[in-house]
């Protein structure tokens, strides 16, 4: 018997979301990449919601925590037009780099330290974990929206019965 039921349906739920993220920043096209909504690029709002993923899904207060190299102050800020951009490719290590960090995190995750604080954090792990999945499905929402209003396309999600596509996958749904 799994010792750790709750933190099985985290991981399942953790590696659909990681999937669904890349898909849909994949599904951006070139031509959006730079285009304004509500007053900043698409590529910001990506960015916005990583950074956010990557901070505060583990410890917002993490002294050790460590800005990616692509950062400078105020590029996760939606409140804030900044001079810098981000490119594909850039984006794509980042998320690479997030990916790595959270499945381990996950991995190591048991049950027991779900309402356990992580040091100088005022929030248990579980009100974090449920803050970023809240927070990333409605950034995600948002950049869909983008999306299928220019280009009428739909990036495919997972749900809870689908399985994670492995190998060459249709990125839209048909």
């Amino acid at each position: 018997m799994d010792q750790n039921p709750l933190t099985a349906v985290i991981k399942d739920q953790t590696w659909r979301a990681l999937w669904e993220v890349k898909n849909v920043i994949d599904c951006v096209p070139d031509e959006l990449w730079d285009k304004t909504y509500c007053a900043m690029p698409c590529w910001k709002h990506i960015y916005h919601m990583l950074h956010s993923l990557d901070l505060w899904l583990i410890n917002p207060r993490d002294r050790m925590y460590q800005e990616p190299e692509i950062h400078e102050k105020d590029l996760n800020n939606l409140d804030v037009i900044s001079e810098k951009r981000i490119s594909r490719a850039e984006m794509d290590g980042y998320v690479g780099d997030i990916d790595k960090k959270i499945r381990n995190y996950i991995l190591n995750l048991k049950d027991a330290q779900l309402l356990d604080h992580p040091p100088d954090c005022e929030y248990d792990r579980f009100t974090l974990l449920l803050a970023q999945f809240r927070h990333l499905h409605s950034h995600m929402g948002m950049i869909m929206g983008f999306i299928i209003d220019d280009t009428g396309l739909w990036p495919r999600v997972l749900g809870l019965e689908h399985p994670i596509p492995e190998g060459e996958y249709s990125q839209y749904v048909s």
